[in-house]
């Protein structure tokens, strides 16, 4: 049996000892370091920040939420901390405050464990079997993730959401996909039990309607067991609004304001309240340091999606440089810089979505230090170029530039997508729905919602799809409204689409490395018949089963011989074809053969080759050794 706790930060030691009473409880032991609620093997320690306190103490059922009882002592810099024998692991209970005349009752700030979220803390099990788990992170450049929302992933009951032992029971099924990372929205501890989570009321504690800690840990142990990553999404742009106990917590606050863990002034307005974090306080930045390193070694997750972060650099989430927020950008370089110290192997993902690309750049060259970010530009083009009716007004340039993009020169430094979350709601629908709405399932949605899938897994970048979408999932996402897993045998050619196209991404079977490659270059661009070519390649010469190319057709038209250029001579063979009838039964099955290339320039390359192409299909090619 492992014991894990991270105790990170350990406030300065004692200068004066300050409380209303004395306990009635004989306590020994010298406080543990760390915050919040630290059991061990003589009982808990308490620390909490409260500057403007004059007096704590810890209460709940165990003394009747007496103060008198379980004072604690004032430490230095309004850090206050008491062990006690006799409040054990499971112990229900909350920190009293007085300030002046006011007398409070809190949740932990630290708490790992709360019965709901307007309930009570509790004093967290830190013990947990990881039996042998020893992950290791798969390399970035073969990253494929799948992002899900625990609560609707796996639904079993109408009345109650999905936990984290549902996720475990669909592991096989992603694994057979390919994927080998998830990507979990929010489960912090939340208002309610149905959310995106990104309302975080208690931002240490897992949601106990999804499962709680010991269940989240398990899901983690399972994923890594099947050779899949987790990471999870959190948030630091802003806390709550609701159940937010962090509110004006020891009783102070400035101009209506949060109080000691907000900005107090106009830097406290975010799109979802006045309630975003003071970056500049030494205790804040602390505070959100210790819960990214908690999740990262105390969770054994293997990365972080950081919401947002255009809001914790700047106020209005732009780059405008009059609203930055110089505290908030290097509060998460410091995050960074510490995951890079300690963990060198687990990525941090940032959701910026300006096109910043400091965001990913190394902390000792200026930038930010995410591994690489969600690109919004990728997204929008892409999906524009898929939803837009008439095929004349797809624009080919806009497709190639955007696929030719890359962050600092380096192609894993964005992840790339047509679906996520926020791409499927608050107004917008699934890709399907949006090209033919009320009938994603007919010929049009699924020929040009494959050919996005094509582009997304072999474009540079990190791959990423959203729940349901191997199974043209159509609507729009909601927290009440389970993914449909009927849909998976109805849609099983579809879903064997997405198969082929991971197994390529990831150079499975040794024919297509250049997916995992640094190197791209568009080559062909026809906006008159919507076609484009472009190819991907690892080593510096490429080579066979190194070089790829990627022939895609954006229009309602077959393409008996289309002839685009080829880097070598020999011969080209055709992995993919997404036109397959195997895919789905109104597919065309256009046969699209390899050839051997022919010598003569084309497209500026030395020889050329001819390939039949579908309408709305893509083609992926490789050079045979």
């Amino acid at each position: 049996m492992q014991l894990f706790l991270v105790s990170y930060y350990m406030p300065p030691a004692s200068t004066h000892l300050a409380s209303t009473s004395t306990s009635s409880v004989s306590s020994e032991a010298q406080p543990q370091a760390g915050m919040g609620a630290i059991p061990h093997e003589k009982g808990t320690t308490f620390r909490v920040w409260a500057p403007h306190a004059d007096a704590v103490a810890v209460v709940g059922p165990f003394n009747d939420w007496n103060p008198k009882f379980h004072p604690l002592t004032h430490e230095a810099d309004g850090y206050w901390a008491a062990d006690f024998p006799d409040l054990p692991v499971g112990t229900e209970y909350k920190f009293w405050l007085r300030n002046g005349k006011n007398e409070l009752t809190r949740n932990d700030p630290y708490a790992r464990e709360v019965t709901h979220s307007a309930g009570s803390s509790i004093v967290p099990d830190i013990s947990f079997d990881w039996e042998d788990d020893h992950f290791e992170m798969p390399a970035w450049n073969t990253l494929v993730i799948y992002e899900l929302h625990v609560g609707t992933f796996n639904r079993h009951s109408p009345d109650e959401p999905g936990t984290f032992y549902d996720v475990i029971e669909k592991l096989p099924y992603l694994q057979g996909l390919g994927i080998n990372a998830v990507e979990i929205m929010p489960a912090t501890e939340f208002p309610g039990s149905l959310s995106w989570g990104y309302n975080p009321a208690h931002p240490f504690a897992i949601e106990t309607a999804y499962g709680g800690p010991q269940a989240f840990k398990e899901l983690v142990k399972q994923a890594h067991r099947y050779g899949i990553a987790v990471i999870l999404d959190v948030v630091y742009n802003h806390f709550g609004p609701g159940d937010l106990d962090l509110w004006q917590f020891d009783g102070w606050a400035e101009n209506d304001g949060g109080g000691i863990y907000f900005y107090n002034d106009w830097r406290a307005e975010t799109p979802w309240g006045h309630n975003r974090p003071d970056y500049g306080n030494p205790a804040v930045r602390n505070y959100i340091r210790d819960n990214a390193l908690m999740w990262l070694e105390d969770y054994h997750v293997d990365g972080l999606r950081c919401d947002s972060i255009s809001h914790i650099r700047n106020v209005n989430g732009s780059n405008d440089p009059t609203a930055d927020l110089p505290e908030g950008w290097s509060l998460m370089k410091w995050v960074n810089e510490e995951i890079q110290a300690r963990t060198p192997w687990k990525i941090t993902i940032a959701e910026d979505l300006q096109g910043n690309e400091y965001i990913t750049r190394p902390t000792d060259q200026d930038g930010e230090g995410f591994a690489t970010q969600w690109d919004a530009a990728f997204v929008n083009i892409i999906r524009e170029a898929l939803v837009t009716p008439s095929d004349t007004d797809r624009s080919m340039a806009a497709v190639a530039n955007i696929i030719g993009t890359t962050y600092n020169g380096d192609a894993f430094q964005r992840v790339i997508y047509t679906e996520s979350h926020d791409e499927v709601a608050n107004g917008k629908s699934r890709v399907p729905e949006e090209i033919m709405p009320g009938a994603a399932a007919s010929w049009y949605p699924k020929k040009r919602a494959t050919l996005g899938a094509a582009i997304v897994f072999t474009a540079p970048g990190i791959p990423m799809i959203f729940q349901g979408q191997p199974t043209l999932a159509d609507g729009y996402f909601s927290d009440d409204q389970p993914l449909d897993w009927s849909r998976h045998e109805q849609m099983a050619g579809l879903v064997q689409l997405y198969r082929d196209l991971i197994r390529l991404r990831r150079n499975a079977d040794g024919h297509t490395r250049g997916l995992t490659g640094q190197h791209t270059e568009v080559f062909h661009v026809n906006d008159e018949d919507k076609i484009l070519a472009f190819a991907r390649w690892a080593d510096e010469a490429g080579g066979p089963n190194d070089t790829t190319i990627i022939l895609a057709n954006f229009a309602d038209q077959t393409r008996e011989a289309y002839t685009i250029g080829l880097p070598a001579p020999g011969r080209w063979t055709v992995r993919f074809n997404s036109d397959w009838q195997g895919y789905d039964h109104e597919f065309g099955n256009f046969e699209s053969f390899g050839t051997d290339a022919e010598e003569g320039e084309y497209d500026g390359k030395p020889w050329h080759g001819t390939f039949g192409l579908a309408p709305y299909s893509v083609l992926i090619i490789s050079q045979e050794a």
